[in-house]
């Protein structure tokens, strides 16, 4: 498969092989901040342009046609085998996916299904191999599930939380049910992604954006468990698997036993020392701080310079920021990072 491919870095550095010059690409790089991207957004709603094979298709490319990043990744989002599952979801503007009606009980979690994936979400296997097809193989594909624990976080609180008191809730309250709920999120997620890759993703990055609320013990106990088994799944399917937490830091170590090929990390772990500590095991993505890119080109290229340098020589390293870029970031801004990364990195790679 991969021959077919002509910027191959970002594979290999997934697999810690060799590169010439370190990948990058950025998460959400397909954004408000780009004015082609808002172009397209004035004619349809969010959810919209996700379920239309072509424009998921066109937003998917801009990226890769504009900033010359290494890797394109899938436009859609990681609530929509919720909404498969038959939990209605509501993309606002302004407070981002609401659930009209969250879980609250087990009759709910009865309800929803563990649907046929290909039959409930045609349009993302549909814009992969319409995807694959426009690159013509200039970069591979990421395609993209949230993990459980995160759609479950969603599916519970019914919006954006910032103390996830309503799950927390069940945790301590009603364990049993939080199992069953992760259990059928699971098996949704583990067609998601087999699908995925069936369609034509050349690796696919698991979401598990709110477990970085969570202590190591609720983390050992209602995550880690079930992001285990799609990491497994995944790799079973032969590409590989990332990860990223946001606020996982100090979990680092019970993600690399996930089984994950590459860690992502956020902004406020030091990559110096998750290299040292588990550099032999894992290769990891990231990790500028999303905000550098409001500054100017001499500030963006040293932090780069900084980034690179705690990362060192060797294979193993896939550059991205910490989180998803902002959507006031100045686009030139997000260019000058493509374009430090290219070309302060290739002194860790002679």
């Amino acid at each position: 498969m991969n021959k077919r491919i002509k910027n191959e870095r970002f594979l290999k550095a997934c697999r810690k092989e060799p590169v010439d010059i370190t990948p990058v690409w950025i998460m959400r790089q397909a954004g408000r901040y780009m004015k082609e991207y808002q172009a397209i957004r004035a004619k349809v709603d969010f959810l919209t342009l996700c379920k239309t094979p072509d424009l998921a298709t066109e937003a998917t490319l801009l990226p890769v046609n504009l900033l010359d990043v290494d890797v394109a990744i899938l436009f859609s989002d990681i609530l929509i085998p919720v909404e498969a599952m038959g939990l209605e979801v509501v993309f606002t503007e302004n407070k981002g996916p609401v659930f009209p009606s969250p879980i609250r009980n087990q009759e709910q979690i009865r309800k929803l299904t563990t649907p046929r994936i290909e039959e409930r979400t045609p349009f993302v296997f549909d814009a992969i191999r319409k995807i694959r097809k426009e690159l013509e193989g200039r970069v591979p594909l990421i395609g993209f599930s949230g993990a459980p624990y995160t759609l479950a976080t969603y599916m519970i609180e019914g919006e954006t939380s910032r103390n996830f008191n309503a799950i927390k809730k069940w945790m301590y309250q009603s364990p049993t049910l939080l199992h069953e709920l992760l259990e059928k999120t699971t098996t949704t997620v583990m067609d998601y992604v087999r699908a995925q890759v069936e369609a034509g993703a050349e690796t696919i990055q698991i979401f598990d954006t709110w477990a970085g609320a969570l202590s190591g013990d609720e983390y050992q106990f209602f995550s880690f468990p079930y992001t285990k088994r799609i990491i497994a799944e995944i790799k079973k399917s032969g590409v590989p698997a990332i990860l990223y937490l946001n606020g996982g830091g100090l979990l680092l170590e019970r993600l690399v036993a996930t089984g994950a090929d590459v860690i992502s990390l956020d902004w406020r772990t030091d990559l110096r020392i998750a290299r040292e500590q588990f550099g032999n095991k894992v290769a990891f993505q990231g990790n500028l701080e999303p905000c550098v890119l409001y500054g100017d080109s001499g500030t963006i290229r040293s932090e780069v310079k900084k980034i690179l340098e705690k990362f060192g020589k060797g294979p193993g390293h896939i550059f991205n920021l910490g989180h998803g870029i902002l959507p006031d970031t100045p686009f030139e801004n997000a260019k000058e990072m493509i374009r430090a990364v290219h070309e302060e990195s290739a002194i860790y790679h002679k």
